[in-house]
């Protein structure tokens, strides 16, 4: 398999070569479509692999097949011996009987049996000369499992995800989605695995625990392989990237940015290979064309046809990756009154979520909502977009203005088994037919007779995109978008950076991408229990402010 290296800083873990886990052969399909086909890979001790490609390209079903969790169609996955596995898996209802602590001890099942034995033996009214023995041979493998600091390590982990003490003696299923998930990641990291599989791990974390999360992986010393849509993620921890496309499985040595240049620069020069290959085959072939019946011309003509036969034009391969086509274009540039929120307050259930929040959007500000409190920013959102109603205070919108809300929950929007074509022309102007909603569609990756699906049985990629398409369709000059790139694939959220990045007009936001705020947001707000941190300051200055934390300890 071919290795792309390029010129760049080498962390410490690349001087490390021991293998830890190898795919020899291994090949996937799905009926007629193949997923994958004779991939053969050596993941080495210290380092962390990113594991991309595009949506179905088999990423997440790859990590199975190395857990052990689901077998190929052909080929062999060795692990080096004694080494341990341990992945971040997404069944939120298995542990639902355990304890958090317990839960998240369980990673490391041959020290929780450990645990369950001596508890047990412990706990015998009629100890034993023979569980005496027993004992001592478990307390000798307890300890060098490091059993003693168990419940620490494991309280550890949790705190850095955001799981306070008080969560550690609770059932599973007395937690809310998001935090099982950080426990099943804590379960994950739990133990020092000598191989750790992560299935999208910054999933329901704020950024503080991403960056907690990239810190720890950047101490990890064993081998990592991480399946993430989070750019800037791949980029903090990966020091190589495995790349799914064309039905292979390809190394780059490199983090995630490093793979993109490499693998532009690569498809780049293969195009100007072929297409100086067509020029020549081209060229001979005019003069064969015009010469060969010619006597004079004939030997040259049949040099020429040798020439042509030993060319070789390579197919070029047809990529699993798809950029939709993402712009949003205002019908009328904002005037000078965009939004004037005044005093508002919002309590949900009896919990405050905001008082007496206040601001003032300007020309040209695309504002970045952060923090800890998502349903907070939710609230807000959906305030300003007219679907609640403030308990107190107000806000305007200038008369220039029109808004499009992209919410964090589409569901409502989907709850008819319309055709996707026809769901879509709710959207567009009156003036325009079946036609151009269908290449509207086409643009959005809905090609062909996808445009007749129904829209009960889409995914949750492609009701983002339909959403995108319908915000796009409104020529609004003012967007709002919560969540937006939560289930899209790399290549999708690009197309929605790039779009954002370009829209001349207004916008507020929330994501947990931090390169998607890094690179759009030019002013930021952070909502807090007592008040508003609002700084006209890039993302990257506002994480590195000092007094940014003093003000959030005080409003907190």
């Amino acid at each position: 398999m071919p290795i792309i290296a390029l010129s760049c800083s080498l962390h410490p873990r690349f001087y490390q070569i021991c293998i830890m886990i190898t795919a020899t052969n291994v090949a996937l399909s799905y009926g007629k479509r193949v997923i994958f086909q004779d991939v053969n890979i050596k993941f080495t001790a210290g380092n962390c692999y990113g594991l991309i490609g595009a949506n179905g390209a088999g990423k997440s079903t790859f990590l199975k097949i190395l857990a052990g969790d689901f077998p190929p169609d052909k080929g062999d996955i060795s692990v080096a011996p004694r080494e341990r596995i341990a992945m971040l898996r997404q069944d939120h209802f298995a542990f639902d009987e355990h304890t958090v602590l317990n839960t998240v001890i369980m990673g490391h099942a041959r020290l929780y049996d450990l645990i369950a034995e001596r508890e047990a033996l412990y706990a015998k009214s009629d100890f034993s000369e023979e569980d005496g023995i027993r004992s001592g041979e478990l307390e000798a493998e307890f300890g060098e499992m490091n059993g003693y600091e168990a419940e620490s390590e494991a309280s550890v982990l949790l705190s850095g995800l955001g799981i306070g003490e008080d969560y550690l003696p609770k059932r599973m299923k007395e937690l809310e989605g998001g935090e099982k998930v950080r426990v099943l990641l804590a379960q994950a990291l739990f133990g020092n695995p000598d191989i750790l599989l992560l299935d999208e791990p910054t999933n329901h974390l704020d950024l503080q625990s991403i960056n907690w999360l990239e810190d720890f992986l950047d101490r990890f010393q064993n081998t990592v392989i991480i399946v993430s849509h989070d750019r800037h993620f791949l980029n903090q921890v990966c020091t190589h990237m495995a790349d799914i496309d064309f039905g292979k499985i390809q190394i780059f040595v490199g983090n995630y940015d490093f793979w993109y240049q490499a693998s532009q620069l690569s498809l780049k020069q293969r195009q100007n290979e072929n297409k100086k290959a067509n020029e020549k085959a081209n060229e001979l072939k005019e003069f064969i064309r015009r010469f060969s019946a010619n006597a004079s011309k004939s030997k040259q003509a049949t040099s020429r046809r040798k020439l042509l036969d030993k060319l070789q034009i390579e197919d070029m391969p047809i990529s699993s990756r798809k950029y939709p086509f993402v712009s949003f274009k205002p019908a009328r540039p904002c005037g000078d009154i965009i939004l004037e929120v005044q005093g508002i307050s919002k309590a949900i259930d009896g919990a405050s979520l905001f008082t007496d929040l206040s601001f003032t959007l300007r020309p040209g500000d695309k504002v970045a909502f952060v923090g800890a409190n998502s349903v907070a920013r939710t609230t807000l959102f959906q305030i300003l977009a007219g679907e609640l109603e403030p308990d107190s205070g107000s806000f305007r919108w200038g008369v220039t203005m029109s808004t499009a809300y992209f919410p964090l929950d589409n569901s409502r929007y989907f709850t008819s088994d319309l055709a996707l074509v026809d769901w879509l022309r709710q959207y567009t102007p009156v003036t325009e037919g079946e036609t151009f909603a269908r290449g509207f569609l086409g643009k959005m990756l809905f090609s062909g007779d996808e445009a007749l699906k129904k829209t009960s049985v889409l995914s949750g990629g492609e009701r983002v995109r339909c959403m995108l398409s319908r915000m796009m369709l409104s020529d609004a000059n003012a967007l709002i978008l919560d969540e937006p790139t939560n289930h899209l694939d790399l290549e999708s959220i690009t197309a929605v950076n790039d779009a954002l990045i370009a829209f001349p007009e207004v916008v507020l936001f929330a994501s947990h991408d931090h390169q998607f705020v890094a690179t759009i947001a030019n002013r930021i707000m952070e909502i807090l229990p007592g008040g508003l941190i609002d700084k006209m300051v890039p993302f990257d200055d506002y994480i590195a402010d000092e007094s940014v934390n003093q003000l959030r300890i005080q409003l907190s």
